[in-house]
Formats: C-alpha cells, sequence, structure tokens
C-alpha cells in the first residue's frame, strides 16, 4: 500500500520485506515446486511456468516499484489470477494463496484495493479448486475462506495502527517545530537582551562616565571662573578632552569607528593617562604601580581600563577619599588590577550599583572575577583578576 509506515519506519519495512520474501519461497513457492514434482505433461510444466513467472514479477515490484510497466496494482491483479490458475493445477491450491495473501497489504494502494484485490484472489482460487476437485466444498475451499477473513481483520487493524502512528508522529513533528520556533525566538530575544545589557554597559562605563565628568569639571570650571582663571582653562581643556573621548566611544558603539577607541599604547601607558587625568581632575593624590611590561590582548587591556575608570568615578562620586593606589600585576596564569582608596566605604552587601555588576560580566566574559572588600570607615578595595593561561 502507499499508505506505508512512517519514513522513520522505513528500515523495519525493508527487514519485514526481505523476512516476508523469504516465507514466501519457502513456504509457497517451494512446497508448490515439491507438489508437482511426481505429475507429467502439461499440467505440470504449467504449473512450473506460472511459478516462475509469478516468482519473477514479484522480484521485479520488488527491485523496481515504480516500474511503468508491471506496477504493483497491475502485479497484484496478475498474482491474483495467478493463485486461482494454480487452484485448478497439480500443486496449488489454499497453501500458496494463504502465504500469498500479506503482498495485498504490501503492495495494494490503498485498504480497500488491497479487500478487493484479495477476495478476488480467493475467489478465483475457490473457483480453480473446485473444478480440479469437482466439489464445491472442500477442506481447502474453508481454509481459503477463513485465511481471507483472517486477513482482512489483520491488515485493517495494523492500517489502523499505521494510521495512528502517523497521525501522532505529525502531532509530535508539530509540537517538535513549534517547539523549534519557541526556542529560536527565546534565542533571539536572549540574544537581543544580552546586546543591550552589554550596549548598557559599554554606555555607562564609557559615556555616562565622560558626561560625569564633563559636568564636574563643568562645576569647577563656573566657581573658578573669576577667582582662578587659569585653573579654569585647564578644566575647559579637560571637558573637551572628555568630550572627544566620548564623542570616540560613540562612534565605536554605534558601528561607525571599527575599533574601540582607545589609544595605542601598553596597558600600563593606558591607565597611567587615565590616573594622570584623574588627578588631574580632582586633585586627589594617586600612587600607582604600573610595570611597562605587562602584556596583555586588546580585550583584557579595555576590560582593565573599564574596570579602572568605574572604580574612580565611584571614588569620585561617594568616597571622599584623599588617597587613591593603583597596582598592576602580572602572574605566571593571571594579570591583577588592585585599587584602593582611604575614603568613607560602603557595606558590600548592601550595594545595588550597575558599575559593580558591569564589571563583574565584564571580567567574567574573559575568564576573570572581581573582588569587592569595603566596610563603612575604612575605605575600599577593588581586585580585578583576569586569568590568562600563560598567553600575553
Amino acid at each position: 500500500m502507499s499508505e506505508r509506515p512512517h519514513p522513520t519506519d522505513r528500515l523495519t519495512v525493508q527487514k519485514f520485506h526481505s523476512w516476508y520474501t523469504a516465507a514466501w519461497v519457502l513456504l509457497g513457492l517451494i512446497p508448490s515446486v515439491i507438489g508437482v514434482e511426481n505429475d507429467s505433461g502439461a499440467p505440470k510444466w504449467g504449473a512450473l511456468a506460472l511459478l516462475a513467472v509469478l516468482a519473477s514479477c514479484y522480484t521485479a515490484v520488488r527491485r523496481f516499484p515504480d516500474n511503468p510497466v508491471l506496477r504493483p496494482q497491475a502485479y497484484l491483479a496478475l498474482l491474483a489470477l495467478g493463485l486461482g490458475a494454480m487452484g485448478g493445477l497439480p500443486g496449488g491450491g489454499a497453501a500458496l494463496f494463504i502465504v500469498s495473501l500479506p503482498q495485498f497489504w504490501l503492495f495494494a494502494t490503498a485498504a480497500r484495493s488491497a479487500i478487493v484485490l484479495s477476495g478476488a484472489a480467493a475467489a478465483a482460487t475457490v473457483v480453480g479448486s473446485t473444478l480440479r476437485s469437482g466439489e464445491s466444498l472442500t477442506g481447502n475451499v474453508v481454509f481459503v475462506f477463513i485465511g481471507y477473513a483472517a486477513s482482512v481483520l489483520t491488515g485493517l487493524l495494523i492500517h489502523r495502527l499505521v494510521a495512528d502512528g502517523d497521525a501522532r508522529a505529525g502531532l509530535l513533528g508539530a509540537e517538535l517545530e513549534s517547539a523549534q520556533a519557541r526556542l529560536a525566538e527565546a534565542h533571539r530575544q536572549q540574544g537581543a537582551a544580552d546586546e543591550r545589557e552589554r550596549i548598557a554597559r559599554e554606555i555607562h562605563d564609557t559615556l555616562a562616565q565622560g558626561f560625569a565628568s564633563i559636568i564636574v569639571l563643568a562645576e569647577a570650571a563656573r566657581s573658578t571662573v573669576t577667582s582662578d582663571p587659569e585653573r579654569t582653562a585647564q578644566q575647559l581643556v579637560s571637558i573637551e578632552q572628555t568630550a572627544r573621548e566620548n564623542f570616540a566611544e560613540a562612534r565605536v558603539l554605534v558601528g561607525s569607528a571599527p575599533e574601540s577607541g582607545l589609544a595605542p599604547g601598553s596597558v600600563a601607558v593606558t591607565l597611567r593617562r587615565t590616573l594622570d587625568r584623574f588627578t588631574q581632575d580632582t586633585g586627589l593624590t594617586v600612587e600607582a604601580e604600573l610595570p611597562p611590561d605587562v602584556a596583555c590582548d586588546q580585550q583584557t587591556r579595555i576590560a582593565l581600563l573599564r574596570c579602572t575608570q568605574e572604580s574612580l568615578a565611584n571614588v569620585r562620586k561617594h568616597a571622599r577619599a584623599t588617597t587613591v593606589g593603583v597596582v598592576l600585576t602580572q602572574y605566571p596564569h593571571a594579570i591583577e588590577l588592585e585599587i584602593t582608596d582611604d575614603g568613607n566605604g560602603f557595606v558590600v552587601e548592601d550595594s545595588r550599583g550597575f558599575g559593580l555588576d558591569g564589571m563583574r560580566k565584564r571580567l567574567a566574559e574573559l575568564d576573570g572575577d572581581l573582588t569587592v572588600t569595603s566596610s563603612l570607615g575604612d575605605g575600599t578595595r577593588i581586585l580585578a583578576t583576569i586569568h590568562t593561561n600563560g598567553q600575553p
């Protein structure tokens, strides 16, 4: 039939075909050949020729199911006639019919076709057996009717089970497609959320900090514009430089600049430039140990710079410190950046700021971690560690 098991079960169907072919040959063809062995004349050779034709046609249909000359439906019609003819020849009869019944369910295009064609084969077999024996009701005839009825019931049952299996497979396939679509949408939404978080972190660590510096410098410049013009001029220069850096970072964020706006140089030079600007803007004392031979890749360099900028911004806004210490150390398998201040400190567990979480996530992306130690009145220690596995 064309309504065969689901494609995932094709291998099982092929195995069944192979086992059935062996059974048909052993239990159908060979006993029929043996049955005419002791006969002679035209009936014997006619039976052998008919068996050979049926075997050849069966082989052709099995190997070439799309053959335009001998289609499965045509073969089943030929099989029905052949079984009827064998019923009237020596060696034929009910046994060959019973063994051949599964073919009608294997090759028919639908259950109705299988019932009609196997019924025709049963009728032809009964007619052939009756003509040969001269009796209308024999054991073979009863056996044919029972076999036909059993094949119809079994075939319909199997057909129903296969149809139910196909329906369940279709339902599961639809559910799987729906689940895959939901998963893809979830991945898309998660990717969008991750990208928004990344952009928010970049804006916080670059543009927001720069604008905060500009505001503080502008307020300071306004307060000294008449009393200390030289100081005001320095602050205006810092405002201009910070605004240019913000502009460069904004171009990176919107994709109009190919790489980070970070100025070239080693990580020590980059951090030193940031610390000098911080000292110039705030007047705080910065004690730094920045070995010039510390080597790292661009991502690590950016992460260390962002951690430094965030820590210095927190010192400026919250710490009320007088001195800041920065120590950069390279180990065989890690780089550490320690930033301390002597400010008023805070309770780490109560901190809900975006900055510390952003630092942690940025470092985690590089197989690093952040340790924050602080308490009220005792200052703050920030330790950023990035594991390098010995790779500069």
